[in-house]
């Protein structure tokens, strides 16, 4: 399972002189990566609403989207951001993304708004029918960020409305959180106390794949940045968004 925020289909470069910075459109760099990861289920936010139908065809997957925050005026603003998305940056406009390839087959979608307020922020479901009967429910999130003081609030709303919707059902609820086990200790205790859902990535770690009722084979990790980099011009590297991938894999109990 991979969860990702796309960061507008932007680059990030870090500091020093290994990396560059281009104004223009890597949406075929973003769908390549997509595609190349293992993953059966992925999560992703900060997706530019115009890319929804080019990841499906990139992957092989089927996929359940919601819109989040500024999209109004959307031809316009996905027009600006093709051409030079520095310039547009998170005023494109968002969505978050539910991809599913591989044995898992979607048998029903949820979507579900969890603030309007500063930014609408929306979560997206489904429910996966697996080849030996059983199901699985996935909830894919972008929070509001901690200093609005939604985020933790957000998080036990999210956590709730999946595990009711999954009404016994194995759960995995993830995406950007942007909370950190290490300064909100008290809601990650709270989801897993009242929910059962716990696992974060790590102690600073905003993106995480929380997980009820399924056995962990391998943790959630951050991949190293050097995974979603690619090549570009005189050399130098271009650092695909300002989040790290994080992978892991469940199996039914």
């Amino acid at each position: 399972m991979l969860t990702w925020n796309l960061f507008h289909g932007r680059d990030h470069p870090p500091a020093g002189k290994e990396h560059i910075d281009v104004n223009r459109s890597l949406r075929r760099e973003f769908l390549d990566k997509v595609a190349g990861w293992e993953w059966d289920v992925a999560l992703l936010q900060e997706v530019p609403p115009r890319w929804f139908d080019d990841l499906q065809r990139a992957t092989g997957s089927a996929g359940v989207g919601v819109l989040t925050s500024r999209n109004w005026l959307a031809p316009l603003r996905s027009a600006i951001a093709e051409r030079t998305p520095d310039l547009i940056r998170s005023n494109e406009g968002g969505s978050n993304v539910l991809l599913v390839r591989g044995e898992g087959r979607t048998v029903a979608t949820g979507r579900v708004r969890l603030a309007l307020w500063p930014e609408r922020r929306a979560m997206v479901m489904s429910r996966l029918a697996l080849p030996g009967g059983e199901e699985l429910v996935v909830a894919n999130a972008h929070l509001s960020v901690p200093a609005t003081r939604r985020g933790a609030a957000e998080l036990l709303h999210a956590a709730e409305i999946a595990v009711r919707w999954a009404a016994g059902a194995p759960v995995v609820l993830g995406g950007d959180l942007n909370l950190r086990p290490s300064q909100h200790r008290e809601a990650f205790e709270r989801v897993r106390g009242s929910f059962d859902l716990g696992g974060p990535t790590g102690p600073q770690a905003i993106d995480h794949l929380l997980v009820r009722g399924l056995e962990v084979v391998e943790p959630p990790a951050k991949l190293p940045a050097t995974a979603r980099e690619v090549a570009g011009p005189g050399g130098l590297a271009i650092r695909l968004s300002d989040h790290a991938p994080v992978t892991a894999a469940f199996r039914l109990r």
